[in-house]
């Protein structure tokens, strides 16, 4: 990864004691006149999913089209934001145009906590395009699903799809709880992207087991 000049380093303990997420429904209400196509991502996606929270979450991302960033910052004008990759972080200004950062967490300016982070996702108008292989692509009224308290999420298999490259024990214990909800649509849709952008994943076996 290129990354910009300047920003300073951000350690993962130092992380782990600014972060205080919001919960999902904290973001839905915060982003209910937002008519940009954003969705709750991560393990919080997940759980939307299954119907049930599962485990603790130390942060809540949303994933929004890069172009409709500005309209989230705008439901948010009190807050100020930094840019985040490569175990650093610039202010948004600073470092917003660069096209491999897109993790992008919301700062109160008086505290330093830090309450959302949103990906700024690759799209072609309507189209998500996956930033781990331009290929995978999906119109957004695909990629998006609502719970019955109507909040948006993204769909099971592009979270574990980008769950999948970290392979954390948390994202292991995620793939196994949603595994045996997935219909058999989106299990081989999950199979073919697994396949593509990690092949000889373990999950792989353990999907056509």
């Amino acid at each position: 990864m290129n990354l910009p000049a300047g920003g300073r380093p951000i350690t993962a303990t130092e992380a782990a004691r600014r972060w205080d997420p919001w919960t999902p429904s904290v973001v839905a209400a915060c982003l209910g006149s937002c008519s940009a196509p954003w969705a709750i991502a991560g393990g919080w996606a997940l759980d939307l999913f299954a119907g049930a929270i599962s485990r603790a979450h130390e942060d809540i991302e949303i994933a929004v089209p890069r172009t409709d960033f500005p309209q989230i910052a705008a439901a948010f004008p009190e807050y100020r934001w930094d840019v985040v990759g490569g175990g650093r972080l610039w202010p948004y200004e600073r470092a917003a145009a660069d096209p491999e950062l897109h993790q992008t967490w919301l700062r109160d300016p008086f505290t330093g906590t830090y309450h959302l982070d949103v990906f700024r996702e690759p799209h072609d108008g309507d189209t998500w395009i996956c930033r781990r292989d331009p290929s995978i692509t999906l119109p957004y009224s695909q990629l998006i699903l609502t719970s019955s308290a109507r909040i948006p999420y993204l769909i099971p298999e592009v979270v574990l799809l980008f769950k999948a490259k970290a392979h954390r024990p948390k994202d292991d214990t995620d793939f196994h709880r949603v595994l045996p909800l997935l219909p058999p649509t989106r299990l081989a849709r999950l199979n073919t992207w697994l396949a593509k952008v990690h092949p000889g994943h373990p999950w792989l076996t353990r999907i056509a087991a």
